[in-house]
């Protein structure tokens, strides 16, 4: 299983690397970006609708998947037109107005009390987490300029990413106590720190070494910002991950489906990302890590 999941990865890392080449050379547009967007939110709503499929909850994969899709669509509108109510806002516009639909099939199917409420719960926050938090991570393609657009991405990543390398190493090594072990028994508090640590390092060597790779002559991202970066994005990631153990565990299942031999569901990939999306977002308004000049946000 070790060997089949290796060879996937030396398939989809170059792929998915490549994706980004290209639209990173598409300018801030970013239509490849949109594309792998839309493919993850109908991908991961079919995952999320067959997940919390159980007791009365009746929820509509196309719904979810085509409400979904439309929010993270509004947000390239938004940028493509120019028009108020702009990116974000369009995005919560065609929320509002994926609500209503998820009402208005409830209201349709209605037979008898005890069964609406919970399936108008869990398509609601099935777009919000799919297609609302999606949407605000893609965002991150122009929040330090267009042409910092993967630096800033792959700031993500890295953070989330090598936060869960270092909450498994360190949790493996020396974890004993606990974290929240109905929720999540594998998870303990030195693996927590293992979190902070990697996050920590790994976003200070990207955010240092990184810049030379998109900016000619770019400064290093300031040290002590990129390490405060990489640590609340650590933290939020572990947080995220409970996020999803708490929909499955509520649920009564162990895993999301699998999107390939030797891999969890897509899912249990993006759950810190997309957790954590929000979070990078508004760092990089807040702090200064750009040592760039920011253009064609």
């Amino acid at each position: 299983m070790l060997g089949w999941r290796l060879l996937i990865s030396a398939f989809l890392i170059p792929l998915l690397v490549l994706v980004f080449v290209l639209d990173h050379r598409a300018g801030a547009s970013a239509p490849y970006l949109l594309g792998l967007a839309v493919l993850c939110a109908i991908r991961g709503s079919y995952e999320y609708s067959d997940l919390v499929r159980t007791r009365s909850f009746e929820p509509s994969f196309p719904l979810i998947a085509g409400c979904s899709s439309a929010v993270i669509g509004a947000v390239w509108w938004g940028r493509t037109t120019g028009l108020d109510p702009g990116p974000l806002g369009a995005a919560l516009v065609v929320f509002a107005i994926s609500t209503l639909l998820i009402f208005l099939r409830g209201e349709v199917r209605y037979h008898e009390p005890g069964r609406s409420m919970e399936t108008i719960g869990v398509e609601v926050l099935g777009v919000a987490y799919l297609g609302v938090l999606m949407a605000v991570t893609a965002q991150l393609r122009w929040v330090a300029g267009s042409q910092a657009g993967y630096l800033v991405l792959a700031s993500l990543v890295i953070a989330a990413k090598c936060g869960d390398i270092g909450a498994y190493t360190l949790g493996r090594l020396f974890g004993k106590r606990k974290m929240v072990p109905r929720l999540s028994p594998g998870k303990t508090w030195m693996g927590g720190l293992g979190a902070l640590l990697g996050s920590g390092l790994a976003t200070w060597a990207w955010l240092h070494f990184g810049p030379r790779l998109f900016f000619e002559n770019a400064a290093p991202c300031p040290a002590g910002w990129s390490i405060l970066y990489g640590m609340l994005i650590g933290v939020a990631g572990v947080v995220g991950d409970l996020a999803e153990s708490l929909i499955k565990r509520d649920v009564g299942r162990k895993d999301a489906a699998q999107l390939m031999p030797g891999f969890g569901g897509l899912l249990d990939l993006l759950d810190s990302v997309l957790y954590t999306g929000p979070l990078a977002w508004l760092l990089w308004k807040l702090l200064p890590l750009t040592t760039w000049p920011v253009t064609g946000e």
